[in-house]
């Protein structure tokens, strides 16, 4: 069994053109959705309105995924972060002191989600899935090995390739399709500096309903009696830490304390 990570970004959807032209080995492409009200909604729009049927005509089978509980029910992440009885935090929020916090976002809604499918359709650890993941040669001290699961054997064909992302841009576009926006939860404190104030200027209902997420979190935090945390690293609300009037506070991480798994942002 052979299949990608589709992250909905730029370098997944290479992997999705370079297998349409059967120059990788890989029919199967599943994307786990973290839930329509937390993934960005211009990457949700990406893959169902170009990544989908592309694939279609490609004779390429993409699934969407959900996670699901032991009832059967469906989770998103966003229903997580604003149950009332979560005491802990996900997502990777910046804690007062300007730490970054411990998050389990990729685990239970990307690589469990995953996994999950692997393992109703035959992986085990006797006989392994293998997973391809959507890291290029400019990014990559993302990949690490040691990070699979029993059933999984990882894969890295971009970098088998020696493709960065710039060529993977020119490879979407050779394709006749249109390069997707970066993909990540519209909330996700990964974000940087500049993305966080094009948000604010250019899709301002989500960047407030990035703030109220924040809002909720440190009222939780606060009735526990435990100290605020904050989507960005400037320990203050995300309204003061990235102004409306789009006052350059500070140059943009350079990547700092990014994702590094391979499973977001592809």
């Amino acid at each position: 069994m052979k299949v990608i990570s589709y992250g909905g970004g730029v370098q997944s959807t290479a992997l999705l053109v370079l297998a349409a032209r059967r120059e990788i080995e890989y029919p199967t492409f599943l994307f786990a959705n973290v839930g329509d009200d937390s993934e960005h909604p211009s990457t949700l729009a990406y893959v169902r309105e170009v990544a989908l049927p592309y694939a279609t005509r490609a004779g390429l089978d993409l699934q969407q995924l959900e996670r699901r509980r032991r009832d059967g029910s469906t989770e998103t992440l966003m229903q997580r972060l604003n149950r009332p009885d979560t005491r802990s935090i996900p997502i990777p929020v910046r804690m007062a002191n300007g730490a970054p916090g411990r998050r389990s976002c990729t685990a239970d809604f990307k690589i469990k989600v995953v996994g999950r499918w692997l393992r109703e359709h035959g992986a085990t650890a006797l006989s392994p899935a293998t997973v391809g993941i959507g890291i290029s040669l400019d990014e990559i001290h993302r990949a690490n090995r040691r990070r699979s699961e029993a059933h999984e054997q990882i894969e890295y064909p971009l970098l088998d390739l020696h493709l960065r992302r710039s060529d993977c841009e020119r490879i979407i576009e050779d394709a006749g399709l249109p390069v997707p926006p970066k993909s990540a939860c519209f909330f996700c404190p990964f974000r940087t500096v500049e993305a966080w104030r094009r948000q604010r200027r250019d899709e301002p209902e989500l960047f407030m309903a990035a703030a109220r997420l924040e809002e909720t979190i440190n009222e939780r935090r606060a009735a526990l009696g435990r100290d605020s945390a904050y989507l960005t690293r400037y320990g203050r609300p995300l309204t003061e830490a990235i102004p409306a009037c789009g006052v350059e506070e500070e140059v943009e991480d350079p990547g700092e304390g990014g994702c590094d798994s391979g499973w977001c942002m592809t």
